[in-house]
């Protein structure tokens, strides 16, 4: 006789619940205490806290495609190098909206009116912005891609430039 059939014999079969029990693993988690998974948690908080940290400073590793390679950071510090009137919209909003809550309707058309003129006047900014950009990047990088760079450059100079992420690395005004 073999040595498989020698281990059977002796004891009865296992019913069928206990050998399915036997069987199962636990699919859904490794076992794991309390404390490895809030250690586990907090490392995983740290390196997230880490990585936005190093996403905000312009670290080249961490940022997302979008962001990364050196004209894109050009187009950064070139949007960031001027002011624009895009970065003043979102206050020009807030002041809008509170004067339409003034029954008047001089103050509600008016602020209507101011506040379409700074989207017009974004806008055109926008373009001459966009063709800018092209001219410099085509300029100063020979071959590289432009597509896409001028709604880049618009859609950064449209944030305020506290809520720019990368934070920006040049101040207005100053040259790079």
């Amino acid at each position: 006789m073999t040595d498989a059939t020698d281990n059977k014999k002796g004891r009865p079969t296992p019913k069928r619940k206990e050998a399915e029990a036997a069987r199962k693993v636990s699919s859904l988690a490794p076992a794991s205490t309390k404390a490895e998974k809030k250690r586990a948690k907090d490392a995983a908080r740290a390196a997230r806290i880490s990585q936005r940290a190093a996403y905000l400073r312009g670290d080249e590793n961490a940022l997302p495609l979008r962001d990364k390679g050196p004209v894109r950071k050009f187009v950064r510090n070139f949007v960031d190098a001027r002011r624009s009137v895009g970065e003043y919209f979102l206050p020009v909003i807030f002041i809008v909206l509170f004067l339409t809550l003034i029954p008047s309707p001089i103050f509600q058309v008016g602020s209507i009116v101011v506040m379409y003129s700074v989207l017009l006047i974004s806008v055109i900014d926008g373009i001459f912005l966009g063709r800018k950009i092209k001219r410099e990047v085509a300029s100063k990088f020979p071959g590289a891609e432009v597509k896409g760079l001028a709604m880049y450059g618009w859609l950064r100079s449209t944030q305020m430039r506290r809520m720019r992420t990368p934070k920006p690395s040049i101040k207005a005004g100053e040259s790079f």
